[in-house]
């Protein structure tokens, strides 16, 4: 289907705009992916949308958010991408061209990833494994270690490559990976740090899978 344009027709959004998103949740955020049979390198998973990306429909769109530019410098995308006011076309189907998908575990629009519930997040995990096991991407990448360790009932996870191994459905052929968050929120990380990260999601994610053992303990 094509891709909504921003619902704000391209102009930032007001604070009114931001209340209005977080009081219809039901309006969501357009995913990320390929139509058909089109390959599917890395699927990147966010948490749930935040008030401005929700706004302008576009992933990562805050202003602040490190993402985009930490995927420019790791290589991952090949051109700085703005998405502060909404994402064309174009811009989708280059990633898609690159074999690039994005989703996240829950539509629900929120301030912070920290305002879901622990049944929403759940439940965010259980959908996710149904989409990749029919999407069949060659690696997953979700955006942020807490609500992994939620969705995924795994209190102690660590960042990293994920063991597949007792999450029933999960494709054998699809590697699962944990990186930090990139909002500015997270002071824990920078743009260099957040694309060291994604740089070796990426390079794996073109070997294909690869073991905990071979990438060492996280």
């Amino acid at each position: 289907m094509p891709r909504r344009p921003s619902p704000l027709e391209g102009r930032r959004p007001t604070k009114t705009d931001l209340d209005y998103f977080r009081s219809h949740p039901q309006i969501g955020l357009d995913d990320i992916l390929p139509s058909g049979e089109g390959p599917l390198r890395l699927l990147i998973v966010g948490i749930n949308p935040g008030l401005w990306t929700a706004a302008v429909n576009a992933p990562f769109a805050h202003p602040g958010n490190r993402f985009w530019p930490s995927l420019t410098r790791a290589g991952v995308i090949d051109e700085n991408v703005d998405v502060s006011r909404g994402m064309s076309q174009r811009q989708a189907d280059a990633l898609v061209r690159r074999g690039i998908g994005l989703t996240n575990l829950v539509a629900r629009p929120t301030v912070r990833a920290d305002e879901l519930s622990r049944e929403e997040l759940r439940a965010g995990g259980a959908a996710l494994v149904e989409r990749v096991a029919a999407l069949r991407p060659r690696t997953v990448a979700i955006v942020g270690i807490t609500a992994f360790r939620v969705a995924f009932r795994r209190p102690h996870a660590r960042m990293g490559l994920q063991d597949t191994s007792d999450l029933n459905g999960w494709p054998t052929s699809s590697a699962l990976w944990v990186v930090p968050q990139p909002s500015g929120l997270n002071a824990h990380e920078t743009v260099d740090s957040l694309a060291s990260k994604w740089r070796q999601v990426w390079d794996a994610s073109h070997e294909g899978i690869v073991s905990i053992a071979d990438q060492g303990s996280e």
